[in-house]
């Protein structure tokens, strides 16, 4: 388990929400350029709002959710491509198509970028995958909201915010049945890997870079750190 390895699992609605994408992309690579020589990172990528368009149209269309998880995997990837595009020779070349080989790409001073694997998989589940097989210390959930709440703050304004938990306690606020495009604070299948090897999970608001960047180096946080190894 390495504290300079890092995964970073970042919402298609933080990459691409439809406002002046490109300058944020890349604000954001200039940010994680300047941290690749301290901490070996790789980057999975989500599909936000247009993997969620995808999978509803067709799912009308009478597509199973197989199919529907494809076509979400397919827009994990663009954007993938995109924030790679973004990094220039940073980046690693290529986008790994399973966990094992984007750590297997992995090494210090570049950054793997990659999408989605395979249906029923989400990119937070992929991410911890890969933590597992990298040997990485924490995952970074750059996601839409500014840190773990106790149920959707947009939409319920008596939700409480955490700025700890434990691994327990996150995995009581996750849902625990796969449908495509479904999003919650972080995939079961995530945190039940997490658990088994004690991977520490960060979450922030993936368009606050400080606190995006001070989650990537380990240090204190706005967000809600998930401590895999505090009991209770």
């Amino acid at each position: 388990m390495s504290k300079n390895k890092v995964v970073i699992s970042i919402g298609g609605s933080i990459l691409v929400p439809g406002n002046d994408d490109s300058a944020f992309m890349k604000r954001l690579a200039d940010l994680i350029v300047r941290l690749k020589d301290e901490v070996q990172m790789v980057i999975v990528c989500g599909g936000g709002k247009i993997a969620r368009y995808y999978t509803r149209t067709s799912a009308a269309l009478g597509a199973d959710t197989g199919a529907q998880d494809l076509l979400g995997i397919g827009v994990t990837r663009l954007n993938a491509e995109l924030l790679r595009l973004a990094l220039g020779d940073a980046a690693v070349p290529g986008l790994p198509l399973t966990a094992e080989e984007a750590s297997a790409k992995s090494v210090p001073g570049r950054v793997v970028v990659m999408g989605g694997t395979v249906p029923g998989h989400t990119t937070d589940a992929v991410a911890a995958m890969v933590a597992r097989e990298m040997g990485a210390e924490r995952i970074v959930n750059a996601t839409s909201v500014d840190a773990v709440y106790s149920s959707d703050p947009r939409s319920d304004g008596d939700a409480v915010r955490y700025t700890e938990l434990t691994i327990a306690q996150l995995k009581e606020l996750v849902y625990d049945d796969h449908g495509a495009g479904r999003s919650s604070v972080f995939d079961p299948l995530g945190v039940r890997i997490a658990t088994e090897e004690r991977i520490d999970i960060s979450v922030v608001n993936g368009r606050d870079l400080e606190d995006l960047g001070n989650a990537i180096l380990g240090n204190r946080i706005n967000g809600t750190l998930i401590d895999s190894n505090r009991k209770g």
